[in-house]
C-alpha cells in the first residue's frame, strides 16, 4: 500500500509535533513535512509533493485559507484539509471557495483525523457536521456590496471621516450607512455589527 504522503502546518510547537506523533502512528501515512508558518506552505508542498496539506486555519505569514487556496493554484493534485478551533460559518465558506476538500475542528476525536485524512486523499470531500449545521443555520447575507465595503473599512479601524475620503462620500452618508448596516444586523452597535459580519464571514 503507497503511503498517503501529508505536509503539516501548524504554528504551536507542542501542537504540531503531537500531530505529526499521532499521524504517524498511521501505517498508511507519511509526514513528509512539517512548517511553523502559512507563507512556507506552498514552498515546501512544491519541494515534497504531499497528497494532502493539513493545515491550521490561523497561521503567521498567511491563513491557512490563504495557503490553501495558493496551493490549489500551484499544485492543484495536492489536497487541503483544514483544522480551526473555531467553528465560524464564515470560515467554512470561506474554505470551500479556497477549494479546500476538508474542514476539521481540532477537538475532535484523534480517529476522526486519521479517517479525515484519508477520506480527502481519495478526493472526498470531509466537513465536521456541526460545522456543517452552523453554516446551513447561517442566514443570508443583508447587506449591499456598499455597505460591506463601508463596514469592511469600519472593522479595519476607519473613522466616518476616512471612511468618507477612501469611498468618496459624504460623512453623513457614511454615518447613515453605519445606522442602516446596525439595524440590519440587529447590532448594539457598529462593533457588534463587525463581529456579526466577522463571524457570518461576509467581511473577511
Amino acid at each position: 500500500m503507497l503511503a498517503v504522503k501529508i505536509l503539516l502546518a501548524e504554528d504551536v510547537h507542542m501542537i504540531r509535533g503531537a500531530l505529526v506523533a499521532l499521524l504517524e502512528l498511521e501505517p498508511d501515512f507519511s509526514v513528509v513535512a512539517a512548517v511553523d508558518r502559512g507563507d512556507l506552505v506552498v514552498e515546501r508542498a512544491l519541494a515534497t509533493r504531499p497528497d494532502v496539506a493539513v493545515l491550521d486555519v490561523d497561521l503567521p505569514g498567511v491563513d491557512g485559507l490563504t495557503a490553501a487556496a495558493e496551493l490549489h493554484e500551484r499544485l492543484p493534485d495536492c489536497r487541503t484539509l483544514i483544522l480551526t478551533s473555531l467553528g465560524r460559518p464564515g470560515t467554512l465558506r470561506r474554505a470551500l471557495a479556497a477549494h479546500v476538500t476538508g474542514f476539521l475542528l481540532k477537538d475532535a476525536p484523534s480517529d476522526r483525523l486519521a479517517h479525515a485524512v484519508r477520506s480527502v486523499a481519495q478526493g472526498q470531500r470531509v466537513i465536521d457536521p456541526q460545522l456543517a449545521l452552523s453554516a446551513w443555520d447561517c442566514p443570508d447575507n443583508p447587506l449591499s456590496p456598499r455597505e460591506l465595503e463601508v463596514l469592511r473599512l469600519a472593522a479595519q479601524g476607519a473613522d466616518a471621516a476616512e471612511i468618507a475620503g477612501t469611498l468618496y462620500l459624504s460623512k453623513g452618508t457614511v454615518r447613515n450607512y453605519l445606522t442602516t448596516i446596525v439595524a440590519k444586523l440587529n447590532a448594539r452597535n457598529r462593533i457588534d455589527a463587525v463581529r456579526i459580519a466577522e463571524e457570518a464571514g461576509w467581511i473577511p
